[in-house]
């Protein structure tokens, strides 16, 4: 596959307050994966300390109940990420929480783009809405109606 068939990559930073990880979002994260919407380029947990150094978390039993949550992402590593970027993300963080960093491809977008590239289209902004800013907007818009 080329970088022409790819499609867009995207990043996200999950915050996980007091170190506390349930690991009830990774079948989900795996049946993304499985059902082919996204392709996942990198998952790196890391930990914030309360002096605000930032340490990398192997990828292991991360909600303590003795099973390996995470084993089938084991060895997800493109070579993005650096340590920069594990600061950067960590600026996000509060202390004494740990952290998430996932940059995964939208597979299920890779065509469109593909086309789009070819027509000669560039893509020049991109974005997300936070879904509470959404809510709100629309709690707004409906409560003025």
């Amino acid at each position: 596959m080329g970088l022409v068939d790819t499609g867009p990559i995207d990043y996200i930073v999950v915050e996980f307050p007091g170190n506390r990880m349930t690991g009830e979002g990774f079948p989900l994260l795996v049946d993304l994966v499985d059902r082919g919407l996204i392709r996942i380029l990198d998952l790196v947990f890391i930990r914030k300390e309360e002096d605000g150094s930032v340490t990398a978390l192997e990828i292991a039993d991360l909600t303590g109940d003795g099973n390996l949550d995470l084993a089938v992402f084991e060895g997800v590593h493109s070579g993005l990420l650096g340590q920069d970027d594990l600061e950067e993300a960590a600026a996000a963080v509060e202390p004494g929480n740990s952290a998430g960093l996932l940059i995964y491809e939208n597979v299920w977008a890779a065509p469109f783009a593909a086309a789009l590239r070819r027509g000669g289209a560039e893509l020049v902004a991109s974005g997300r809405l936070p879904v509470q800013a959404v809510i709100a907007s629309l709690e707004a818009a409906e409560s003025a109606s």
